[in-house]
């Protein structure tokens, strides 16, 4: 893989998404509103959240009865005993809970903070309360989108859903591929060569990773408004794989 200079171009004019819109036609508005014609080899990065939306996973929180697990769970971190059984309700294990805090390793298998559900940019504060699910199959969905975007544009595309994730020993979040179809979304380098020709032993890279984390610098985390990117430039090779390779497995986990 070798890239000597990257573009990151922001599709303008999204709007705000709701359920059962048609993310394609969308993109391809604010392609031509850009004047930005697709290339082979384009990544489109989309937030988790327009693909959420559209799938209309999101939740009424006046809709929720919490459990008797719910509501003792939400009064040790301090959270809404309605967001604590959503929570649950995504996850398989409670990792760490404090107050403030409830880290869970949701069914998708990654670790992460409140089964990443949302409030942030869901509603005007005015509507009733909602929280947003991640996608029921993230790669799935970046599937579906990466055939239609090829088709449309007649050329071979690829896709990310990315989504902000807090890293273990660090602070601050980090945009991370959560879906992934068309690339590799891990990258195996194990037996090819450094620069002093000495065979890399251990070197497996989160390819999706750093490209979802490139483009989280102009989609922005607040009120920026720009949820699909496109990551032009890049080369790879390799088989695809989707973004479910870059979960580790449990037998793998050494703090498990």
């Amino acid at each position: 893989m070798r890239s000597n200079a990257l573009e990151i171009l922001a599709i303008p004019g999204i709007p705000l998404v709701h359920k059962d819109d048609d993310l394609v036609a969308l993109i391809g508005d604010g392609l031509a509103r850009g004047d930005i014609v697709p290339r082979g080899g384009d990544v489109f990065v989309l937030t988790q959240k327009i693909v959420s939306k559209a799938e209309g996973r999101m939740v009424d929180l006046a809709t929720v009865e919490p459990s008797a697990e719910a509501i003792e769970l939400a009064g040790n971190v301090q959270k809404d005993p309605r967001l604590v059984e959503l929570i649950l309700s995504e996850s398989v294990r409670v990792v760490r809970a404090r107050p403030g805090v409830l880290i869970v390793e949701h069914r998708l298998g990654f670790v992460m903070a409140n089964a990443g559900i949302d409030q942030s940019n869901v509603a005007s504060p005015d509507d009733p309360q909602r929280a947003l699910l991640l996608p029921v199959d993230p790669d799935g969905s970046a599937e579906m989108l990466r055939r239609r975007l090829s088709l449309r544009f007649g050329v071979p595309a690829a896709v990310i859903i990315s989504d902000s994730f807090g890293r273990a020993w660090r602070r601050g979040t980090c945009g991370v591929a959560i879906g992934a179809a068309g690339l590799p979304s891990l990258m195996d380098l194990r037996g090819s060569l450094d620069l002093f020709g000495r065979k890399l032993q251990v070197s497996i890279t989160g390819h999706a990773d750093e490209i979802a984390a490139a483009a989280s610098l102009v989609m922005g985390q607040g009120a920026e408004g720009q949820p699909v990117v496109i990551v032009r430039g890049l080369t790879w090779h390799g088989p695809d794989n989707g973004a479910s390779e870059l979960v580790r497995p449990a037998a793998e986990d050494m703090f498990r």
